[in-house]
């Protein structure tokens, strides 16, 4: 499996397809969203293939921002680490526990990007598409795109742009005072004004409760099984 190369060109035809599929209104009344589902995932060894790997699913209520069901899954990732085709690297372990929850999330939000990707499809957005729910890409880092930071101030927000065509493809969003930003954008059946509305609902800190927590379970995980 070391040497396995995928063609990356039909990849990127399927992930500009992907980006086609994206529906940026919305689905849902945020005002009324009850339940966000948190996923993130955590490998064995990052850059290694084939690895293990720990996918989680944390149910949060909106009106306490406490968790009220978690599903955690330890499977097996067998594409290489490519940066931009991630999804293809996760979203079979993503999919391994989305319907798993007892109660069912109205919103995902994924750990990760949605549209801001140079293809217009994250792993927020294959996900979303794939599973036609409603999914927000909710990133730490930046991936692609120009844009200036935000006033420092919690709720306030810049728009990243394609550099080349100047579309919108996602926002800065500051969710704490003076704290580095996360990178938000639509995965799919859901406007980039809602997306931004759910992530600011839901964070307390500078990353929004529910991912928050579907990472803290994950490292907890790790430490007992001693990755």
């Amino acid at each position: 499996m070391e040497d396995f190369q995928p063609d990356l060109e039909t990849l990127k035809k399927i992930q500009e397809e992907c980006g086609k599929k994206i529906n940026e209104t919305d689905v849902v009344d945020v005002e009324k969203v009850r339940f966000v589902g948190g996923m993130d995932l955590t490998f064995k060894d990052l850059r290694s293939n084939p690895t293990e790997a720990l996918v989680s699913l944390v149910v949060v209520d909106t009106q306490t921002l406490k968790p009220i069901d978690v599903v955690i899954k330890h499977t097996k990732v067998d594409f290489p680490y490519i940066p931009t085709f991630l999804a293809f690297r996760e979203l079979p372990a993503l999919l391994e526990v989305y319907d798993k929850a007892k109660i069912k999330p109205e919103v995902y939000f994924i750990d990760g990007q949605g549209k801001i990707h140079p293809r217009r499809c994250g792993i927020a957005s294959h996900f979303g598409v794939e599973t036609g729910t409603v999914s927000v890409g909710v990133a730490k880092s930046h991936l692609y795109g120009k844009f200036k930071y935000p006033c420092e101030k919690r709720g306030c927000f810049s728009y990243v742009k394609d550099p080349k065509t100047d579309e919108i493809l996602g926002a800065v969003v500051r969710t704490k005072d003076r704290v580095y930003p996360v990178f938000v954008s639509v995965g799919n059946n859901i406007s980039l004004p809602s997306a931004i509305k759910l992530v600011l609902k839901t964070s307390k800190y500078r990353i929004p409760e529910p991912t928050k927590l579907a990472h803290n379970v994950l490292q907890k995980k790790r430490k007992q099984l001693g990755w």
